[in-house]
């Protein structure tokens, strides 16, 4: 463990977004963690008694137990965001698993520091309660896609939301890994990368995914990707830059809407990708 640096901050557009005094009632509280690659974070039934905050690239994904030995992947979390007591406020049992899919730091602070600060602060108190909204919003949609759309679109959907975590186009992510996410074998998803890899959307890398041309991603995705992207910038005022990377949240009065931002990726282009 390590002590968290001058601007603890720095790192998390969540946390970033807020001003001076309201990052004041957060800052004694932080601690600043590493965390490698498949690092779990809780379990199942755990009582989930603090928040996370992932800084820079480090992505962590809530994902819910089959029968089987099965997993399926339910919200992706990193530098936008928080895991974790954001909803339930802490010490409720954890109805998922948080496994660490992007080894790296991240901040942490017991949930019951942030239910204080909520309390002391409306403004604070109003930007978790849009972030919570944004959550639920991205696990409606992934119930959603995985229950109507077929496996290459949920890969691509699953793709490009990691993208706009990490901001680049080389992903550190399995094939392993990208099954145990949505919920199939290996030998299946092998042959729905091999098909995507020839369409010319990805290249398969030795323990990495390549995305090679985003906006025609975006026009052969199913639209579950860009609904939640446009949920995040209507009730959270978030940004992104033209490779699709979350940039920035901004922070409102409570019951006044952020300003409207505008896409990463205009409609005319992808309508006119191939």
């Amino acid at each position: 463990m390590s002590s968290h640096p001058s601007n603890p901050f720095e790192g998390n557009l969540l946390l970033s977004a807020l001003d001076p005094r309201d990052a004041a009632l957060l800052e004694p509280h932080v601690v600043r963690r590493d965390h490698p690659r498949g690092d779990t974070l809780f379990q199942v039934d755990d009582d989930v008694s603090h928040v996370t905050f992932p800084l820079n690239r480090t992505v962590a994904t809530l994902v819910v137990p089959l029968c089987s030995d099965r997993t399926v992947e339910t919200a992706t979390v990193g530098h936008e965001g928080a895991i974790g007591g954001v909803v339930s406020q802490g010490y409720l049992p954890a109805f998922s698993r948080c496994v660490v899919l992007v080894e790296g730091s991240a901040l942490r602070m017991d949930a019951d520091r942030l239910r204080e600060a909520k309390k002391a602060s409306p403004t604070l108190n109003d930007l978790f309660v849009r972030y919570a909204d944004c959550m639920l919003a991205q696990v409606l949609q992934s119930v959603a896609c995985n229950a109507g759309h077929p496996i290459g679109q949920r890969v691509l959907r699953w793709l490009l939301g990691l993208q706009d975590r990490l901001g680049t186009d080389d992903l550190p992510v399995t094939q392993a890994v990208l099954g145990n996410m949505l919920g199939v074998g290996r030998s299946h998803m092998t042959g729905v990368l091999a098909n995507l890899q020839r369409q010319g959307l990805i290249h398969l890398g030795h323990g990495r995914i390549h995305m090679l041309d985003r906006a025609r991603t975006e026009a052969a995705c199913c639209d579950c990707h860009s609904r939640v992207r446009r949920h995040f910038r209507t009730v959270l005022g978030a940004t992104y830059a033209p490779d699709g990377k979350f940039t920035a949240i901004e922070t409102t009065e409570p019951g006044t809407p952020p300003r409207p931002r505008p896409e990463a990726i205009l409609p005319k282009v992808r309508e006119a990708a191939p």
